[in-house]
């Protein structure tokens, strides 16, 4: 990974950020994990599928999450697979979109813990898509508008 290349936004102040912020206050935990969840399973994990298909901690991070919402496991079994989600993250820097996208499946399944990780869809997810439609080397200025699209 080049020296350059972020693992997140960082704009905490940014419109969509604060946005984010404010309707995350006014929802349920269940309802911001199933909304995490479903975005993380259909836009973000084929990023990830497509530099690693053959890894499915990101999978399996997200059918915990939803069998923690379907009520058939408890957090501590899901735990594990989630902390497994965010390990398979760390090991992905050669592909910086589908690393921002395992951070982003491992925030959205942590969302069943702390209905603030949902957070992390806009800081790792957003940037994952951004990085894969321009790539790591484009300006700053640009990842950060296009995700601020998503």
């Amino acid at each position: 990974m080049s020296p350059k290349t972020r693992k997140m936004l960082n704009d905490w102040q940014a419109p969509y950020i604060q946005d984010l912020i404010r309707q995350i206050d006014t929802q349920s935990k269940q309802t911001l994990a199933t909304w995490a969840v479903n975005y993380a399973d259909r836009e973000l994990l084929p990023l990830w599928l497509a530099h690693y298909p053959r890894d499915e901690r990101p999978q399996k991070a997200l059918q915990a999450a939803r069998d923690w919402l379907a009520g058939a496991i408890r957090l501590p079994q899901a735990k594990p697979l989630i902390l497994l989600c965010h390990a398979a993250a760390r090991e992905s820097e050669e592909h910086p979109a589908a690393q921002a996208a395992a951070r982003a499946i491992g925030q959205c399944a942590s969302t069943i813990h702390s209905a603030r990780h949902c957070i992390g869809l806009a800081l790792y997810g957003a940037l994952a898509l951004a990085y894969h439609a321009l790539g790591t080397k484009a300006a700053w200025e640009d990842l950060e508008h296009h995700a601020a699209t998503e």
